[in-house]
């Protein structure tokens, strides 16, 4: 009788071994088509940890031992190619230890290739997973490097990846002035643009948003949706930088992401749980947790807690706020959490997280250039409602997706 039980518990933890994966990537798929796009070519790669297959291997090595494929340089994006340079500092060129090959920053003395970095490349190759966010750099690393191979008459390969936010999310303001514009706020999209990063690539190519167009060709996914959010796919996750361990740490990134450009606010970065709280000293923590559950917004839940960062904002200071939980993560509108945050801790703990900054002379840059336009903070800094401000996205919201209709692949 026990035999029998065991017999078929082992049958139902191993049924769905030989299954068909949910999604293939796009670098799962030109393995599988045998590398064509790539053999007899010199070929350069931009790339990071998450740039690996659903076994966790990386495309470098991938690539490196792929027939009639020669791999002959690599590229490192804000993060570097091993993703241990945190968040804003610069990536040094080198030479890799392990491969032997040259890596080039895209992050430091300049964020575009230059001539001489392409020299002798047939292709460069794109396998980086992004968050669907628009201040996460690595898009505008790819349009700039884009611009760098047309100018160079060099072929630019983008290995499609699933967007973790999905295809059918469009949230929040777009890049409403160039002076607004910048390497967080490079392209003509909103905050959230619900597209992949191959859907993207096409998109840049076409729309005049880069010098001149390349040579793109997009390796698709297979099986993915629009539907589909990062724990839909079925696809291991590799941080894709520091802050962004798991799966569904681009949901949080989106939706605190711009508080932590003002300060005056902790959101979990230097703790256990980056993006995943919204939090000051001498909050009370369940007042701040009716309050912004009191909103009703879909798909979210606000849990009270109190901890003590480790570093970074409140260093070692005993804080109150909120958790973060998401009960639907196709459904929740992310973008919007940032300013109902503010709203919800000036009405209950009378924090101005704006007023605070101009008595500290501290300025509003790096924020105004995340939501592409200092349109939004002086009306929150005016007292403007903010299911006003969200309001005033979605003309913006609706026009972008009648454009964009053109470069869906999925």
């Amino acid at each position: 009788m026990k035999i029998a039980f065991f017999a078929v518990l082992l049958g139902l933890l191993f049924s769905g071994c030989g299954a068909e994966p949910v999604v293939k990537l796009g670098n799962e798929v030109l393995a599988a088509g045998g590398f064509k796009e790539l053999v007899g070519r010199r070929v350069g790669l931009i790339t990071n940890p998450s740039g690996v297959n659903r076994r966790l291997e990386t495309t470098i090595e991938v690539l490196r031992r792929a027939p009639g494929v020669t791999l002959v340089a690599l590229f490192g994006p804000e993060h570097g190619i091993y993703g241990d340079v945190p968040a804003g500092d610069k990536v040094e060129s080198r030479v890799d230890v392990r491969t032997g090959l040259p890596v080039h920053s895209l992050y430091g003395a300049t964020r575009k290739p230059t001539p001489k970095m392409l020299q002798g490349l047939d292709a460069v190759v794109y396998d980086l997973q992004d968050t669907g966010c628009r201040s996460y750099t690595f898009v505008s690393t790819m349009g700039m490097a884009m611009e760098a191979c047309a100018e160079a008459g060099v072929e630019f390969v983008v290995l499609d990846r699933p967007n973790p936010l999905g295809g059918l999310r469009v949230e929040g303001p777009g890049v409403q002035q160039d002076k607004f514009r910048s390497f967080v706020s490079q392209w003509d999209v909103p905050y959230v643009y619900g597209l992949t990063c191959g859907e993207l690539a096409r998109m840049i190519n076409d729309r005049g948003w880069i010098k001149k167009p390349c040579k793109l060709t997009v390796v698709p996914l297979q099986g993915w949706k629009r539907v589909m959010v990062w724990g839909d796919t079925g696809l291991p996750w590799v941080p894709a930088s520091p802050h962004i361990p798991h799966g569904d740490s681009p949901l949080f990134q989106a939706a605190t992401g711009m508080l932590g450009e003002i300060g005056g606010v902790s959101i979990g970065v230097g703790y256990t749980l980056p993006f995943q709280t919204i939090a000051a000293p001498k909050v009370d923590p369940y007042a701040l947790a009716a309050r912004l559950n009191g909103y009703a917004l879909p798909g979210v839940f606000f849990r009270p807690l109190t901890y003590k960062p480790y570093y970074a904002t409140f260093k070692d200071e005993v804080i109150g706020g909120v958790q973060v939980h998401f009960t639907d993560s196709a459904g929740a509108p992310l973008t919007a959490i940032n300013y109902y945050a503010l709203e919800a801790l000036r009405q209950v703990a009378g924090i101005d997280v704006f007023a605070e900054a101009v008595k500290a002379n501290k300025k509003f840059d790096m924020f105004d250039k995340v939501n592409g336009t200092d349109a939004t903070r002086r009306a929150l800094q005016a007292g403007h409602p903010a299911a006003a401000i969200v309001g005033a996205w979605q003309a913006g919201e609706e026009k972008f997706r009648r454009e964009r209709a053109k470069y869906l692949l999925y």
